[in-house]
């Protein structure tokens, strides 16, 4: 881990200065050696490298290196035994991103950074989908992160709204002590946290599990960054699942990253109306293999089981009132329920009422409802 002050700075001054990004910075390293030989280097060397203007660049240091230098060391400082910096080269570096074709050169962590080493891609999966899910795919998420979790892989999201939390949460509620519950890839600072609706999610996280990002303390939510924080969820992990996408969706780019990667590709298949499941369904048409049970995604991955609970999604049919089975899994309107049960309009709603109140029933906008099946 990176500790030493003056090798932290030629690291930071490397990635700040402009035109350099992991890509350039490994050919500089490739080239010249580490951080520290390279500013050692004349402004010929860094020119047989990289091209005039990024030589040029080198020669002038940034501006915020010494105020980001002073803020890192502070970071660092305040909670060493939870807060790292891992470098190419680095033992603890994950050896699962070495294996991708642009690892970060800096990984910012802070959680159980203890286990950063032992991190492994056939140990991990990926849990990815839209900010805007259905209230179907938020359960979905949940359960299959939970299940998953107890069957002891770690769980790799990205912190975003919607299935992105709710992976997260599952994973947290499924891990046993001592496990890596879940990992949070994140686009901005570690300094910050990006919504800020997620404060309490990821100080459980850093609890329970590791929080990484490749990009400096104070670095904003830039919409540019996230896209390219996905090949790092990817990467992590052996295969990565998308529960729920709109054909727009990012979550879309990681699955192609992954495939880029050698990494599986799984989909949960959802309601032919839905926009959010469209994403999912033209995944599968390209190859991505349909899972409708934690048991298909283990097996698939050839994971051991490390537990004896139900891996699939069930619904209670024992006791299933009528208007369940009119109401079907897609989301419908007041009048096809009608038109579908024939009961009036006082006693429909009445019996919508217990059924949300239930948690089985879920009002969606546009006065729509859609039937809930929980794990």
């Amino acid at each position: 881990m990176l500790t030493d002050h003056d090798e932290l700075g030629a690291w930071l001054r490397l990635l700040q200065t402009p035109g350099i990004g992991p890509e350039t910075a490994r050919k500089l390293m490739a080239a010249l050696g580490p951080p520290q030989a390279i500013w050692q280097c004349s402004h010929s060397d860094w020119a047989r490298v990289v091209s005039a203007r990024i030589a040029l660049a080198m020669a002038q240091e940034p501006d915020e290196l010494q105020p980001l230098l002073r803020n890192t060391v502070a970071w660092l400082d305040a909670d060493p035994a939870g807060r790292a910096i891992v470098t190419l080269g680095d033992p603890d570096y994950p050896a699962a991103l070495l294996n991708t074709d642009d690892p970060p050169a800096l990984l910012y962590a802070m959680g159980q950074i203890d286990q950063l080493r032992q991190l492994q891609a056939r140990q991990a999966l990926a849990m990815v989908g839209s900010r805007n899910p259905t209230p179907q795919g938020k359960l979905n998420a949940h359960a299959f992160a939970r299940n998953l979790s107890q069957a002891g892989l770690t769980i790799v999201s990205g912190l975003a709204l919607g299935i992105d939390g709710a992976s997260h949460e599952g994973a947290l509620e499924g891990a046993s002590s001592g496990h890596i519950a879940t990992i949070a890839v994140v686009g901005t600072g570690l300094d910050r946290v990006y919504p800020r609706s997620h404060l309490q999610l990821a100080h459980r996280i850093a609890q329970q599990g590791l929080i990484l990002s490749e990009y400096p303390l104070g670095t904003q939510p830039r919409p540019e960054n996230f896209p390219r924080r996905n090949r790092i969820i990817s990467g992590l992990s052996q295969g990565t699942l998308v529960v729920e996408a709109a054909l727009e969706s990012g979550s879309l780019i990681t699955a192609r990253q992954a495939l880029d990667q050698g990494r599986e590709v799984f989909a949960i298949p959802g309601s032919i109306h839905s926009p959010q499941s469209k994403g999912c369904h033209a995944l599968i048409r390209q190859g991505a293999k349909l899972v409708e049970a934690a048991q298909d995604i283990l097996e698939e991955l050839h994971a051991p089981f490390h537990t004896q609970m139900p891996l699939t999604l069930e619904s209670d049919t024992e006791q299933e009132s009528p208007l369940l089975s009119h109401l079907g899994h897609d989301p419908v309107n007041l009048d096809t329920l009608q038109a579908r049960t024939g009961l009036d309009t006082p006693h429909l709603q009445a019996e919508l009422l217990d059924l949300e109140l239930a948690g089985q029933v879920e009002r969606l906008p546009g006065g729509l409802f859609q039937r809930l099946v929980r794990a």
